[in-house]
């Protein structure tokens, strides 16, 4: 699986919620309590902290202990080498911030300071729980589309958009995390989340129940002509019985069916297969509305049961015989 940029960076920042955890004048303030962003990404964490006396001499982050004061400082962790800088200001804050995130870096974060008065050092406990998660795209298909949806572990933090792409082109810029197929493709997509990207999925196989309308919006004159036209698709083995055009009515108001020669002013063209066009003459003011295409089809069957019915009773007699052979 590959894993491709966009051209920017994804970072997380997060002051929303905080937890304090203090101890006799000692304390730590995490602004979250966990976090949830993707393989690639940039994250950054923060706390701020207050203590009895004396002056702080050291401060860092750490996912390791393996002693009694036996602290790796992320610094110091080979697992991080070149993607962790700390930031520290006046007003007893500090922030973490890891670059080019793994899915190894999923683990709990804690903030440690160390003061010059004896026994004086304390942990920020809880601390802040970090999950990295890959986008993939999950496939479900049904007898009349395909949704692909951006798939995570966990739940990303912020809310993001998602945006789908197409054989490399925009097709939606959402919050919502699926996209839905209704056409046979052998296309490539993907999802992406601020220029962090999914693996690449094809459609492919699938013929789907779909009307796909030629323009979104008509502007013509009153006394013209118009042409309003659409492609459909639907599955192989299907053959279409019915084709009619309607207008969408008012809330409640009944669709009105567009019959052949209706008022001498409408006419069907197309293959009547898979493309159609409503043909409407001698425009009226009043015939502004939305139009919709609708059409039936009668799919296969599998043979079923024969029945013969005879007065032959040698026959009938000799036939169940057979039957039973």
């Amino acid at each position: 699986m590959g894993l491709r940029t966009a051209g920017s960076v994804l970072v997380v920042f997060l002051w929303s919620v905080t937890v304090v955890l203090s101890q006799k004048g000692w304390s730590v303030t995490y602004t979250t309590q966990s976090i949830c962003t993707l393989k690639g990404s940039t994250v950054e964490m923060s706390c701020s902290y207050t203590y009895p006396s004396g002056t702080v001499t050291t401060t860092f982050w750490f996912t390791k202990k393996y002693a009694v004061e036996n602290y790796v400082n992320l610094r110091n962790d080979s697992n991080y080498k070149g993607r962790v800088t700390y930031r520290s200001d006046k007003m007893n804050g500090h922030n973490l911030t890891i670059t080019d995130l793994r899915e190894s870096d999923s683990a709990m974060y804690k903030f440690r300071f160390i003061t010059d008065q004896t026994g004086g050092k304390y942990t920020g406990d809880p601390g802040v729980t970090l999950s990295v998660t890959d986008l993939q795209v999950k496939v479900t298909t049904t007898w009349w589309s395909t949704t692909l949806t951006c798939s995570t572990t966990c739940t990303l933090t912020g809310n993001p958009t998602y945006t789908w792409y197409r054989n490399s082109k925009i097709v939606q810029d959402d919050s919502s995390p699926s996209y839905t197929v209704y056409f046979k493709t052998e296309d490539s997509f993907y999802c992406a989340v601020k220029g962090i990207n999914s693996n690449a999925v094809s459609v492919e196989g699938h013929s789907y129940f779909h009307v796909t309308y030629t323009h979104q919006r008509i502007c013509t004159l009153k006394r013209s002509s118009v042409d309003i036209s659409c492609s459909y698709t639907y599955p192989s083995g299907h053959t279409v019985s019915e084709t009619i055009w309607y207008t969408k009515g008012k809330l409640n108001e009944v669709p009105q069916i567009l019959s052949l020669g209706y008022g001498g002013r409408v006419e069907y063209l197309g293959n009547m297969q898979s493309d159609s066009i409503l043909r409407i003459t001698d425009l009226r003011e009043e015939d502004s509305a939305e139009y919709k295409f609708r059409f039936t089809t009668w799919e296969p069957t599998f043979p079923g049961t024969t029945l013969t019915v005879t007065d032959n009773t040698a026959g009938h007699i000799l036939s169940i015989l057979q039957t039973i052979t």
